[in-house]
């Protein structure tokens, strides 16, 4: 029988096939700009890879929800801002309205400011970001208080859901970053009674004083004010806290990032100037191979026939 091809012929083509798979791989490396693209690639690597690109999308995820959580807490600050100045205004208008030379139809106006102040702290209760609800709890998509004099304290409450959110730190464990509506303005004791410093009841206990004209409540009523007042700022201490936090924590979280993506393009990216130049010398291999083929002595099937 005769054989099909030479041994140089077979060592040919398996050359052949050695430099075309090289200039693929090359190839590939070149184009998708990457040293691993399949697991045959690198079945060493492989393991660490994936793990890397794991972390990399955690880590990815705890960047957006320190937005989301930084979002929330700079518009909480902002609105706790505002309440402390509207507590400001009021600890002064408890001041005007409990001074003896303030008359009837005086104290009445100053109520008229207070009912204004009331107005406006339940609308900073309801403050939104992008339609939540920051200050409702866990249960963000309604607001938690409604304006009501009829009711007592001057507002009904509509949601009464705990605010148990916390955000994770890339470096490991996590942290509180909101506080529920009840928490900040309407806070209550232990066995659910009306606390000193619940802001709702102090304005509107200032404001039944001074329209009863009755000074010992209108005195009483300046005490929860300035009672309120701190509340409020121990609130919106907590909320510049939790700013801090998350901006170390954000830091922290786009150092890990470049870390990750640097590990990661050590383990499976390619070097493009190798990779072309590997494309360059085995094309000009495979061309030099074929025309040196093309010049050698070739034997037919006449060369063995008599």
């Amino acid at each position: 029988m005769i054989s099909n091809l030479s041994p140089a012929n077979q060592a040919f083509l398996a050359n052949m096939d050695r430099l075309q798979l090289n200039v693929q791989s090359a190839s590939m490396e070149a184009s998708s700009g990457k040293r691993v693209n399949v697991a045959s690639d690198d079945p060493n690597q492989i393991d660490t890879i994936l793990q890397l690109r794991t972390d990399q999308a955690h880590n990815s995820q705890i960047q957006e929800n320190l937005a989301v959580a930084q979002a929330d807490a700079s518009a909480a600050d902002g609105a706790l801002s505002s309440a402390t100045q509207l507590m400001d205004r009021a600890t002064t208008l408890a001041a005007q309205g409990s001074n003896f030379t303030v008359d009837a139809t005086g104290r009445q106006s100053i109520a008229a400011e207070i009912q204004s102040i009331q107005e406006q702290m339940v609308n900073i209760s309801a403050t939104t970001v992008q339609g939540r609800y920051i200050f409702g709890g866990d249960q963000d998509s309604s607001p938690p208080y409604a304006f009501s004099l009829a009711s007592a304290n001057g507002v009904t409450q509509l949601t009464n859901s705990a605010a148990t959110r916390q955000v994770e730190n890339s470096s490991g464990g996590s942290f509180s970053v909101s506080q529920n509506a009840q928490q900040i303005f309407d806070t209550q004791n232990a066995d659910g009674t009306t606390a000193a410093d619940n802001v709702f009841a102090a304005l509107n206990n200032l404001r039944l004083g001074l329209l009863a004209n009755n000074t010992a409540q209108i005195t009483a009523a300046s005490s929860s004010i300035q009672l309120a007042a701190t509340r409020l700022n121990t609130a919106q201490a907590f909320y510049g806290s939790v700013e801090n936090r998350i901006t170390d924590a954000t830091n922290y979280s786009s150092n890990y990032d470049v870390q990750l993506k640097t590990e990661l393009s050590q383990k499976q990216d390619a070097d493009i100037t190798a990779a072309a130049l590997a494309v360059t010398q085995g094309t000009t291999e495979m061309q030099a191979a074929f025309q040196m083929q093309a010049k050698m002595p070739h034997t037919s099937l006449f060369d063995f026939m008599g």
